[in-house]
C-alpha cells in the first residue's frame, strides 16, 4: 500500500516518474506500451494502490480517439513549431491529431469547427484569430467540444488557455532599450488581426509610464496575417515621412520587425547597436527566423516547449475530466530576452 492517496493520473504519473502521455496510453490499451515501460507502471498502481477513474475513462471510450488542432496560419513557422510538438505529445498518448488552418479567415474558421463537431473528437487545441473569429460559432463550438484555447485568448471560452505572458515580454524589451540608450518607439498596425497585439500596447504604455518616459506610437495602416509586408510598407511611410522621434523601435511582433528591416536596408539606414548604426530595432516572440535577419533580431522569446507542453497536458486532464473542468483554467508563460545586433 502506497504512503500517499493518489487523486488523478496526473499525480500517478508525476509520483512513478514515468510520461503523462505513456501512462494515459497504458490504461487505454496496456500492450501498447513497452513490456519494461508496463512492469513499471503495474509496480507503481501495486505501491500506490491507485486506480484510474474508470467512469471518466468509460465516457473517453465512447469518445473517437480524434484531437484537433487549429491554427490561424501554419505557414507562419511560429504556429508550425508549436503544432509540431503538439502533434507528437497527441500521437505518443495514442491519440490521431488533425490539423486545421483557418488562413486568417473567420469564414475558414468557421467551417473547420463544423468539420471538427461532426468528427466527434475526443478533444480540440484551438488557437482562434482572436478579434476577427465570429465568437458566437467559437462559443458554442466549445460548449459542445472539449476545448483549451492556445496563443490568442477569448476571455471565457473553452476550458482553459495556455499563453504568453504579454506584459512579460514588453517589460523585459523596453526596460532593456531605455537602460541601454533611447527609448523606444512602439511600432504596430493601427488595426492588428491578432489581439495579444493589444495586451502587447497596453504593456508598453504601462511600462512606460512607471519609467517616467514619454511613449510615441508609430502605427501603420494594413489588415490581415501578412505581418512582413505590412511592416516593410509601414516602415517605409514612418522614414519617408520622418516619424521618428528616437532612434529605437520596438515591434509589436517579429513578423513585422523582419518587415521593417527590409525596408531600413531598402531606404539605406544603418540598424544595429554598435557605434555608427542609424537605428536600433527589437522586438517580440522569437519568430524562428528571427535569428537569421541582417542584423539578428533582438527579442522577447515565447517559451514554445512548455505553452505546447502544457496546452496538451491541459486538453488531456479535460478528457479525462469527462470534458468539464469546474473553474475555467489560464495559464501563463513569461518570456526570455534575447538580445541579438539589432539592438
Amino acid at each position: 500500500m502506497g504512503e500517499r492517496k493518489i487523486r488523478n493520473m496526473e499525480e500517478f504519473a508525476s509520483v512513478s516518474g514515468i510520461s503523462r502521455p505513456t501512462v494515459s496510453k497504458y490504461f487505454n490499451d496496456p500492450t501498447s506500451v513497452r513490456a519494461s515501460t508496463r512492469a513499471r507502471i503495474e509496480a507503481a498502481i501495486e505501491q500506490y494502490d491507485y486506480r484510474p477513474n474508470i467512469y471518466a475513462m468509460n465516457q473517453n471510450r465512447q469518445l473517437t480517439k480524434n484531437i484537433g488542432i487549429v491554427v490561424p496560419y501554419l505557414t507562419d513557422p511560429f504556429f508550425g513549431e508549436i503544432a509540431r510538438v503538439i502533434e507528437q505529445r497527441c500521437i505518443e498518448a495514442g491519440f490521431s491529431p488533425s490539423l486545421f488552418s483557418s488562413h486568417g479567415e473567420a469564414e475558414q474558421e468557421r467551417d473547420i469547427l463544423d468539420t471538427l463537431r461532426s468528427l466527434k473528437p475526443a478533444g480540440v487545441l484551438l488557437a482562434p484569430l482572436g478579434r476577427t473569429s465570429d465568437k458566437s460559432v467559437v462559443e458554442s463550438f466549445c460548449r459542445d467540444v472539449p476545448t483549451v484555447l492556445f496563443d490568442s485568448n477569448i476571455e471565457g471560452m473553452g476550458e482553459a488557455f495556455v499563453g504568453s505572458d504579454n506584459y512579460s515580454f514588453v517589460s523585459q524589451t523596453v526596460e532593456y532599450l531605455s537602460r541601454t540608450g533611447e527609448p523606444p518607439s512602439f511600432f504596430e498596425m493601427k488595426h492588428p488581426a491578432n489581439p495579444n497585439a493589444n495586451k502587447r500596447r497596453r504593456a508598453y504604455l504601462d511600462m512606460m509610464e512607471r519609467l517616467g518616459l514619454e511613449p510615441h506610437m508609430l502605427q501603420i495602416d494594413g489588415t490581415g496575417w501578412a505581418f512582413e509586408e505590412i511592416g516593410r510598407k509601414g516602415g517605409h511611410d514612418i522614414l519617408a515621412r520622418k516619424a521618428l522621434t528616437t532612434d529605437t523601435i520596438l515591434c509589436s511582433n517579429d513578423r513585422l520587425a523582419i518587415g521593417l528591416l527590409s525596408a531600413c536596408y531598402e531606404a539605406g539606414y544603418r540598424v544595429g547597436r554598435d557605434a555608427g548604426h542609424d537605428l536600433r530595432i527589437a522586438s517580440h516572440d522569437d519568430h524562428p527566423f528571427s535569428r537569421y535577419t541582417c542584423p539578428a533580431l533582438t527579442t522577447a522569446a515565447h517559451d514554445y516547449a512548455n505553452v505546447s507542453g502544457h496546452a496538451v497536458d491541459t486538453l488531456f486532464h479535460l478528457i479525462e475530466s469527462g470534458g468539464r473542468f469546474s473553474t475555467r483554467e489560464e495559464t501563463l508563460f513569461s518570456a526570455r530576452l534575447i538580445m541579438r545586433d539589432s539592438a
